[in-house]
């Protein structure tokens, strides 16, 4: 993955988004490991050294999580590095960009925690679009950014905690 840029940098916005882990958080640290988490959707090729990249669908509910009247997808490249153990729980590089050509999405680089209540994802992002992008997310966007990193921790979450996981 690409070093992270500075957190001054007023081209990126700081992505933290975090939800409660009420199983086993080695249980969510050994779905990683395994490269076993079944939303990843496809492996593919092309991941910086030491990081799976998978082909997926980001999604974003609109309404509520459960309720929602719509939710947008984006083919997204996801990439993730294996599990290290920090203290109080693990942590793994974490990163996705928009898989098409359009420079519609925003780039993202970041780490995932896993802790012993909670799981969360903080880094940083650029929003496209040059200083247009940065007032439209600081009006809206970052709203949609948050919410999709909550879909993710709710899917690593629902995928660790299968039977079969």
């Amino acid at each position: 993955m690409a070093p992270r840029p500075a957190a001054t940098d007023e081209r990126f916005v700081r992505l933290s988004a975090s939800i409660p882990l009420h199983g086993h958080p080695a249980r969510v640290m050994a779905s990683l490991a395994r490269g076993a988490v079944a939303w990843h959707g496809e492996a593919v090729d092309g991941a910086p050294d030491g990081l799976q990249r998978y082909l997926i669908d980001l999604r974003l509910r609109v309404g509520g999580s459960r309720t929602g009247f719509a939710t947008f997808r984006k083919a997204t490249l996801l990439d993730l590095g294996p599990p290290q153990p920090v203290r109080g729980g693990w942590v793994a590089e974490i990163g996705w960009r928009a898989a098409g050509t359009l420079p519609l999405f925003p780039v993202f680089a970041g780490r995932l925690g896993i802790g012993p209540d909670s799981l969360r994802i903080d880094g940083l992002y650029a929003p496209p679009g040059g200083v247009a992008g940065r007032l439209a997310d600081r009006m809206l966007l970052h709203v949609a950014a948050n919410g999709t990193a909550r879909w993710l921790l709710t899917e690593l979450v629902r995928e660790a905690e299968e039977p079969d996981a």
